[in-house]
């Protein structure tokens, strides 16, 4: 309990107003590897009289580039992803059994990468976030989401990839989509003239791996958490499609924030943010609790297999 001084103190004099953004460092970053689709669908134009330079985009770029983005997660791997089961292979503390699912592992992202099957038969929810700058404008009265619903239309109807979704008739009564719509789209609004999106496929089992505890702050020391971690990491298995991005987020705004920032986590959009807080609550990565938990899970037989990425913000 805060004695009543302090709070008065506090109140009476509060902080000189900040704008402190969650996440300071978000997305890609200039190791990324890019693909170029195309030149088309996409032109420079300025407002006259203002010198207002808008970017003005073509509805079908938007298909476009989500009908790719979903095909490539369901058939391709990143380089680095690739690289960190390659790594196992001669890794002198990896066991038979390690080398043994990291070589299967990459056989079949070999074959998923034909572009025939993909990586896994769970295709999944198809999910799409995009920041819209205000100096982007998309011809045509439809909404953005129509044009981009359109592209998970096309990759799943022109490809061999499941439909997942269930439309519900009733309470009790549901039936497939035969499109995999309708998808999860999340546009926001930005400054500048550039149009971000990150595309994911929620497959693989990894709902069914995500777990929500509100707990008090008696949490929070070192012997505790990390006690609490061990115990509950245990109980997720291995059932789902591995290796895991595992993602581990304590704290934040909300409960489904905390759980929207799991998923950024575990798709590596926050891998460079911020190693240490600060009095304005931005989120951070704590890269030593990282190393402990990794090296903890290492040492549980279950887990040897799986490549670990542990996030804190």
């Amino acid at each position: 309990m805060v004695p009543a001084s302090r709070r008065l103190a506090t109140k009476a004099n509060p902080p000189s107003f900040r704008y402190q953004p969650m996440f300071e460092k978000e997305g890609a970053d200039e190791k990324t590897p890019w693909k170029k689709l195309t030149s088309d669908y996409v032109e420079e134009i300025e407002i006259p009289g203002t010198g207002r330079k808008i970017l003005q985009i073509d509805p079908e770029a938007l298909t476009l580039i989500t009908k790719e983005a979903m095909r490539d997660v369901a058939h391709l791997l990143r380089p680095g992803h690739l690289q960190q089961l390659a790594n196992i292979l001669s890794d002198e503390e990896a066991s038979d059994n390690d080398r043994f699912v990291a070589k299967e592992l990459l056989k079949n992202a070999n074959i998923a990468a034909g572009m025939i099957l993909p990586g896994c038969q769970d295709t999944g929810t198809a999910i799409v976030m995009g920041k819209k700058g205000e100096n982007v404008w998309v011809k045509g009265d439809e909404p953005d989401e129509a044009a981009i619903s359109k592209g998970v239309y096309r990759t799943y109807t022109e490809t061999n990839l499941r439909y997942s979704q269930m439309a519900p008739i009733d309470m009790y009564q549901e039936k497939n989509t035969g499109s995999n719509l309708p998808a999860q789209i999340e546009l926001y609004s930005q400054k500048g003239n550039e149009y971000k999106f990150l595309f994911i496929a929620k497959g693989g089992g990894s709902a069914n791996k995500t777990f929500l505890y509100q707990q008090t702050k008696a949490l929070l020391n070192e012997n505790s958490l990390m006690d609490f971690v061990r115990e509950n990491i245990k109980s997720i298995g291995t059932s789902a499609c591995p290796p895991y991005h595992l993602a581990l987020v304590i704290g934040g705004t909300s409960a489904e924030f905390n759980l929207k920032t799991v998923k950024l986590a575990s798709c590596r959009y926050l891998d460079n943010l911020p190693t240490e807080g600060n009095d304005s609550g931005r989120a951070f990565r704590c890269r030593e609790t990282e190393q402990k938990n990794s090296q903890d899970q290492s040492r549980t037989r279950c887990w040897r297999s799986i490549r670990r990425k542990i996030f804190l913000s």
